[in-house]
């Protein structure tokens, strides 16, 4: 016994001499070694933040060295600002602000790494029998949203696209919160909404938005921009991109499993916010994969990529209506080398 505890006792001196933990070794690295990640979403928890949730149950985020901590956010520009801020390293966001901001602060611009809404969620709603069909038929009408958001922002390059002088829409002010209650009591005949956030408002709100509601897709009318996705600092891609690798591939297995099951990642989201109607988010979801996620471009080319061609387009789009002082290389807004192979990336052919 003696002899033992001498050995055991020498050998921690000898260690202690090196600077060493006798423990030390009993540790795995790896969970010492854990890159810490602070993630912050675009709004509070729904459905489409599902995927996040899920990458962290299955220890998706573990097994690539992350130790991801995810926060609620205040709107998708917003992420933009919490990262350029330093506050956050990573989120979910709109890629429309960053190609704002990195018309003007270049340096301090997040780079989006994994694109999820391949269709922007920018719609004109109005009632099924409200009249309006189409754009032109918003000339001489009163329509509502919120002066800030980008489909209010976006309406004047919407209409002259299509040939239509924005002068003759009237464009009233509101509250988002007030969107879709205002045009349910007719106070206005249209709203500048985003989609997949007014389609689950109506739910709420006893309305059925598949038969009750005319949805004006913006993508569907020649503003074909892109919009949310994972994005990046730029410190955290210069300084650690194996980490900004293992991020993307962690939501990117996560989101194929959302896909393949709505209804599980629903109750994982459940586990974190248990006050979440669960019917209502699995809707959003399945509106989402059909409305902005599951299309052509995204089939062909795989989740998280996007096209240079279309993304210049876009930045163009941007900074007329934004009147940004340059328009930023489609380089500096995505980076597609932290995405995994196009072959892990591919939408099952039953999705959506």
């Amino acid at each position: 016994m003696e002899t033992g505890m001498f050995t055991i006792t020498r050998r921690a001196a000898l260690l202690a001499g090196l600077g060493l933990s006798l423990a030390a070794p009993f540790f795995p690295a790896a969970a010492q070694e854990r890159t810490p990640i602070r993630f912050t979403l675009d709004w509070k928890y729904q459905g489409i933040h599902a995927w996040y949730f899920v990458a962290q149950e299955k220890g998706y985020f573990r097994e690539e060295g992350l130790d991801v901590t995810i926060d609620q956010g205040e709107g998708s520009s917003a992420t933009v600002t919490r990262i350029m801020s330093g506050a956050y390293d990573a989120g979910f966001g709109d890629i429309n602000a960053v190609i704002q901001q990195a018309a003007q602060k270049p340096a301090e611009a997040p780079v989006m790494v994994y694109h999820i809404y391949n269709k922007p969620p920018f719609a004109v709603l109005t009632k099924a029998d409200s009249g309006i069909t189409g754009l032109k038929d918003l000339v001489g009408k009163k329509v509502g949203g919120p002066a800030g958001s980008a489909a209010t922002r976006l309406l004047p390059a919407l209409l002259e696209r299509n040939g239509l002088d924005p002068s003759g829409v009237e464009v009233l002010n509101m509250q988002p919160n007030l969107q879709e209650q205002m045009l349910i009591r007719g106070e206005v005949a249209a709203s500048l909404v985003f989609n997949v956030t007014s389609y689950v408002n109506l739910i709420q709100q006893g309305q059925n938005p598949d038969t009750g509601f005319r949805w004006i897709s913006y993508a569907d009318h020649g503003l074909d921009l892109y919009s949310n996705g994972v994005m990046v600092s730029q410190a955290l891609a210069r300084d650690k991109p194996q980490a900004v690798k293992g991020l993307v591939r962690a939501i990117n297995r996560a989101v194929l499993d959302v896909m393949a099951d709505p209804a599980a990642a629903v109750k994982t989201l459940v586990k974190v916010e248990p006050l979440i109607d669960a019917g209502s988010e699995q809707r959003r979801l399945r509106f989402a994969f059909d409305a902005m996620m599951i299309t052509p471009e995204s089939r062909e080319i795989g989740l998280g990529d996007l096209s240079d061609d279309r993304l210049a387009r876009s930045i163009a789009v941007m900074a007329a209506a934004y009147k940004l002082p340059n328009q930023p290389a489609p380089g500096r807004i995505f980076d597609r080398s932290f995405l995994p192979p196009q072959t892990e990336r591919r939408i099952a052919p039953t999705a959506g």
